[in-house]
């Protein structure tokens, strides 16, 4: 699977460990930043791991910022965008089996590494369930 993935300085230790991973489980990885910790600005990494799955450059994208939220309000500007916030399994399982989402959020500063690497899995590893989920999804667009 093709993962794009980007983050922003609060974000960026997550994002590395989480793009090692993916790595060694044999994904393809667009790392769209930023290169370091210093600080810089959510949206500029947000904007090009949305594209690339709006482009199907990508299957689907993860985006790691301090509380999820700036991230997850920058993908979800971009059309056919389904960004999901998530700081549980659960929640990781949900936005893909429910919301067909297309983009994991990540909290770091909330989360430990190893519960972003259960999320990060079962949100790979879920797939949508259609049915009534997706008239549901089809609503979402305006």
């Amino acid at each position: 699977m093709k993962i794009a993935i980007g983050s922003d300085h609060a974000g960026y230790e997550y994002k590395d460990f989480i793009r090692k991973l993916l790595l060694k489980e044999g994904h393809q990885v667009a790392d769209k930043g930023p290169s370091g910790p210093s600080s810089v600005d959510y949206a500029d990494f947000a904007h090009p791991v949305s594209i690339d799955v709006e482009q199907k450059k990508a299957d689907l994208g993860i985006l790691v910022c301090g509380s999820g939220n700036g991230v997850c309000m920058t993908a979800n500007k971009h059309a056919g965008i389904r960004a999901a916030l998530c700081w549980n399994v659960e929640l990781g399982a949900l936005a893909r089996q429910h919301n067909d989402a297309n983009i994991l959020c990540l909290p770091a500063r909330f989360i430990s590494k190893q519960m972003a690497k259960r999320i990060v899995k079962t949100f790979l590893e879920s797939t949508f369930e259609g049915g009534r989920h997706q008239i549901r999804v089809n609503k979402i667009s305006c």
